[in-house]
């Protein structure tokens, strides 16, 4: 299970900047005027092979009564609650405040692992700046420029020490498979029809799951967690305290599934944040499964299925080699497809190919549609093998790796889909210096 590293202070402290160069992108606003994140951003973190969760707060104001201050207050308890690790973040340049003593005073009642970490040092002749925060009563102290990113290895190194040892909770190896999507889709729906009985509670109102629930189906020969979680809307939507972290929880669900069944409304359709949802789970490399469920209150011609899925597959170009199953809980219709189909792309994203097996099958291929000529320079592909992992990775070992573009990449993953069956599961594909 990723750990959770929650960072949090007072305003215009630098805590998105930080946010930023934790996840290494600009997903968070950054501004000089204090007060911009009132929302939460999250994201992941890698330092040394060892992936976290990062959360970005808004800035904790515990004398301001303003409404939104009153909700940022709340989100960051709870942030503090839900997190593994806590990231004290102060601004070297002010010194101690008043709002830095109210969050140290709030920090002090957790017994979780709290960093503080002094920003805005953003050169060596500043570092004694950072001395006067010892006063907060904090053993851990940090000196850094979340700008420049100075001083964040020795943090990072000392974040991921404090780190469980990221193993399941599960006692043996059964696959997992996580049903996601947006509210009332139909996910506790489906699990309840998989299993026979009314194991998750299910009404017409969205957001009715709060949390992930997991449930063990051995029937039919399949042995399998299933993993029902809340259904995630757009961020901006997300109002109420208690369903950000159910979707924070669904988030980490799929972080640590094997196969996503990305369940969409037939009514509705192939929706913007399907689309995202979509995208978490390539990004987390796992194997997915699109249920189209409701289809029975579909008007249906001969060609609806097929019209529907075409529209489907074009929206999810290029990544849409994906198993597509229309279902209607209520009715039960091919719902156990879904669970041939989950099986299936389990296999698919556990499969290994032997060396000489892929040597002797794809290098003939390539050799005689090798890459295109660049600066006058020929790229020869040596020999590949699959890279150890999860999900299916291949190495190419060629002379210039470096002229080797994405169109090649893609002509090379689709030419192993054709060779071998990845149906469902992300196929990565590298080529490195011989």
């Amino acid at each position: 299970m990723r750990n959770i590293v929650a960072i949090v202070g007072r305003p215009n402290v630098g805590k998105s900047t930080l946010f930023n160069r934790l996840i290494q992108s600009r997903h968070a606003i950054v501004d000089e005027t204090s007060g911009v994140t009132r929302d939460r951003n999250y994201g992941t973190g890698d330092w040394n092979g060892k992936e976290f969760s990062v959360i970005d707060t808004g800035g904790y104001l515990l004398d301001n009564e303003d409404s939104f201050n009153r909700e940022i207050r709340k989100q960051v308890e709870l942030a503090i609650d839900e997190a593994d690790i806590i990231l004290f973040l102060v601004d070297g340049k002010d010194g101690i405040t008043p709002s830095d003593e109210d969050v140290a005073r709030l920090l002090r009642r957790t017994d979780k692992p709290v960093h503080l970490v002094v920003n805005k040092i953003d050169t060596p002749d500043k570092l004694s700046f950072s001395a006067e925060f010892y006063a907060l009563g904090f053993d851990r102290l940090f000196a850094l420029s979340a700008t420049n990113g100075s001083g964040t290895g020795e943090l990072l190194d000392e974040v991921v020490r404090d780190m469980g040892t990221g193993e399941d909770t599960r006692n043996d190896d059964l696959p997992r498979i996580t049903v996601v999507g947006r509210p009332n889709v139909g996910k506790s729906s489906i699990i309840n029809a998989f299993i026979g009985q009314e194991r998750n509670i299910v009404t017409p109102i969205a957001g009715t799951t709060r949390d992930t629930v997991l449930t063990r189906y051995n029937l039919f020969d399949f042995d399998f967690y299933l993993v029902d979680t809340a259904g995630i809307r757009r961020k901006q939507k997300v109002t109420e305290n208690i369903e950000f972290y159910s979707v924070m929880r669904s988030i980490r669900a799929i972080e640590n599934s094997d196969i996503c069944i990305l369940m969409l409304d037939a009514e509705s359709g192939l929706e913007s944040q399907d689309l995202n949802l979509f995208a978490l789970c390539r990004r987390n490399n796992k194997g997915v499964v699109v249920v189209v469920n409701k289809w029975d209150l579909v008007e249906k011609d001969n060609n609806t299925l097929k019209n529907y899925e075409a529209v489907i597959r074009e929206r999810l170009a290029p990544d849409n080699n994906v198993p597509v199953v229309f279902t209607s809980v209520i009715n039960k219709q091919r719902i156990y497809r879904v669970l041939e189909w989950a099986r299936t792309v389990y296999e698919n994203r556990s499969r290994r190919i032997s060396t000489s097996e892929l040597n002797d099958t794809i290098l003939p291929i390539l050799k005689q549609t090798p890459p295109p000529v660049h600066k006058g320079k020929m790229v020869k592909i040596k020999y590949a093998t699959q890279l150890p992992g999860a999900y299916p990775a291949f190495a190419f070992f060629c002379n210039l790796p470096q002229y080797v573009k994405d169109p090649y990449k893609r002509f090379v993953e689709n030419q192993l889909r054709k060779l071998w069956d990845f149906t469902g599961v992300p196929v990565k594909v590298f080529f490195r210096e011989k």
